[in-house]
């Protein structure tokens, strides 16, 4: 029997989400937007386009792998960057490297169960989606964890990566926007990456769950990296053995995060490899047949010319908006409480919390979360149960800004209050 670790951060949300009355800044998505929201954004003149469900088509198992539809714009949104970041010929992501999944969650446990086995070492990004290193783990492999530094800005050292890998390292995996930190790995760091995992056969998985939400990166001092398809592969030079090394490239991502529309339950697979694609396909015989029609046909029109400038603008503003919101407590009134990295992307972010009454200790955050949720009815994740291992992140909670502002205007005021009541 494989052993599954339990999946804390999951599990915590499942257990008090549903609280009567709880004002949820754990969330991890934009605001949640309903099909009459999403066809208020659509631009189009045409009341042809104005409905994103064929509602006499007849509900088959549809497109085995996706419709062409779906998997020709979700491509383009991959695209996005391609002329600006690659210095060689390469060419455009199509329909064909894309295959549609249920969730980004059920893309990234397809990418183990068809890449990892017992033996295999794997390497990953840490603090991160707990999946993402539990799962090949679960699978027989031994895990390497990456680990970010705050004073490093939470973006990962490629010197150090060369300590982490061994003779049978096959696959490093990266989270870009990262969550829990919020943190963005810039566009240098990730060509540095692929150089060095193209010298040595690595596969990478990147889940970018998170982009193209890259709200505080101005796009000159500091512009937003691109998928990590679109990056050129590095050319190997010296012995024959040596420029036959290559680096395959996964990105994975989802309508959850960035999108708003996580109810769709639909996420993605990309890659430029065309065997590891039939790979996946057969892999994902025994999981799915096929996505919903439904939800393929709500994702196809969000992700259409018509409406996704207007979606993502909503969304970008509502993060934007938020976090000016949460960087006024974190860095105003409640500094002495709180220390952060300040995001630069995606909907999290990761805060340490102290307590002046005890010297400036770190907080039990478990038991600040729980308390937290008794008396105020606000919601945000613990650190050190949900995202770290030991006590790597004592005293931190996971705050999702991209709720309603109304909620977390609301919730943060009453955050301020029990900081005052029990905390100073």
């Amino acid at each position: 029997m494989v052993k599954i670790t339990p999946f804390e951060v999951e599990q915590w949300m499942d257990r008090y989400e549903t609280t009567p009355g709880v004002l949820n800044v754990a969330e991890t998505c934009c605001a949640s937007i309903s099909i009459t929201d999403l066809i208020s954004l659509n631009t189009s003149p045409d009341s042809s386009s104005q409905h994103p469900l064929q509602l006499s088509k007849k509900l088959t198992y549809g497109d085995i792998l996706g419709s062409e539809t779906l998997r020709s714009r979700v491509a383009s949104l991959l695209n996005r960057d391609l002329n600006l970041y690659s210095s060689e010929e390469q060419e455009p992501l199509t329909a064909e490297n894309i295959i549609i999944t249920q969730g980004a969650i059920a893309a990234n446990f397809l990418v183990f169960y068809t890449l990892v086995e017992p033996g295999d070492h794997v390497i990953s990004v840490y603090p991160t989606y707990q999946q993402l290193y539990s799962v090949p783990e679960s699978l027989g492999a031994e895990v390497s964890l990456w680990k970010l530094k705050a004073e490093n800005g939470y973006v990962p050292d490629v010197e150090e990566l060369k300590g982490l890998v061994k003779e049978n390292t096959k696959l490093l995996v990266l989270n870009n926007p990262n969550n829990p930190t919020g943190a963005t790995i810039p566009t240098t760091t990730l060509q540095s990456i692929l150089n060095f995992c193209s010298a040595r056969n690595i596969t990478i998985l990147s889940d970018e769950v998170y982009s193209p939400l890259f709200h505080s990166l101005s796009t000159q001092s500091s512009p937003a990296p691109p998928s990590i398809l679109s990056l050129p592969p590095s050319s190997p030079s010296g012995t024959e053995e040596d420029k036959s090394k290559t680096c395959t490239t996964i990105s994975t991502g989802s309508m959850s995060k960035a999108f708003a529309l996580a109810g769709l339950r639909l996420g993605w697979i990309a890659s430029r490899s065309s065997s590891f694609l039939r790979a996946i396909a057969s892999a994902r015989d025994y999981t799915a047949i096929s996505v919903s029609q439904l939800d393929d046909q709500v994702a196809s029109y969000a992700l259409g010319p018509t409406v996704l400038p207007a979606l993502l603008e909503r969304n970008m503003n509502l993060a934007r908006t938020n976090l000016e919101l949460l960087t006024e407590f974190v860095e105003g009134k409640y500094s002495k409480v709180c220390s952060w990295v300040r995001p630069t992307a995606g909907t999290t972010a990761l805060v340490r919390f102290r307590n002046m009454r005890k010297g400036g200790v770190p907080v039990d955050d478990a038991a600040l979360v729980l308390d937290v949720l008794e008396k105020t009815k606000v919601l945000f994740m613990p650190g050190s149960p949900c995202f770290g291992l030991g006590a790597d992140f004592k005293g931190c909670v996971r705050i999702g800004y991209a709720c309603e502002t109304e909620v977390l205007q609301q919730g943060l005021k009453l955050l301020g209050h029990y900081v005052d009541e029990h905390l100073f």
